[in-house]
């Protein structure tokens, strides 16, 4: 085992939805970069609905991203391919498919904040992407995240009272509020070391690029 004591570490705010594909492409490719550099992440992930008014029942997501971009059935089959191929290279699976729903995420979000009390908000957002992209879940569904929560070694009794409580549903929506009034419209956007905002996935190499300036000021 390689000690961690001197590893540097750098903290890395992410701006993100759990039914956003380039987000976990983003982090995959920011994962790579630290484990190439040896770099250590503070990581913490920041509340964004990309369809904050999604009825409970949520969309056919192919009809969805048609609807909301303009994109035919042939554009929206390239982009699944490509994502899916992505996917796989940073070790991600993506399993889109004719039912693939888009949903309401305001419940998962409060949940990610509940458990950033716990500390397991990272390993819960990793397991949510987890349920939505590769099983298929719909992860606006109680039973889903509370599975998600068992996943991660958190008390699912302890989730669903803090869910019915509503409890997290304000300090959500002032998150929400704070990127957003600093002008973040997309996602994933990472800030690095509180000063260096990327939005989009912007590539391992990219990523590195970053963090080594980040160091390089700390030194």
């Amino acid at each position: 085992m390689t000690s961690t004591e001197n590893r540097p570490i750098v903290q890395i705010d992410i701006v993100s939805d759990v039914v956003c594909p380039w987000c976990i492409v983003g982090f995959k490719q920011l994962d790579t970069a630290l484990q190439q550099m040896g770099v250590l992440a503070r990581l913490r992930w920041h509340p964004f609905e990309l369809n904050p008014n999604m009825p409970p029942e949520g969309q056919n997501l192919r009809e969805h991203i048609m609807e909301k971009y303009g994109t035919t059935a042939e554009q929206s089959q390239q982009a699944r391919d490509r994502l899916t191929s992505i996917g796989a290279e940073l070790g991600f699976t993506f399993n889109f498919g004719d039912e693939s729903r888009m949903v309401n995420t305001f419940a998962a979000h409060q949940l990610l904040d509940w458990a950033e009390g716990q500390g397991r908000q990272h390993p819960l957002k990793l397991a949510l992407f987890d349920a939505y992209f590769t099983q298929q879940k719909d992860v606006s569904d109680s039973e889903v995240l509370l599975d998600a929560v068992r996943s991660v070694g958190l008390d699912a009794e302890a989730a669903r009272q803090a869910l019915e409580s509503g409890q997290h549903t304000g300090p959500v929506r002032e998150k929400q509020q704070f990127w957003t009034s600093r002008g973040i419209s997309g996602v994933p956007s990472m800030v690095f070391g509180g000063k260096y905002l990327l939005t989009g996935a912007q590539g391992s190499e990219t990523y590195a690029q970053v963090l080594q300036r980040c160091l390089s000021e700390a030194a």
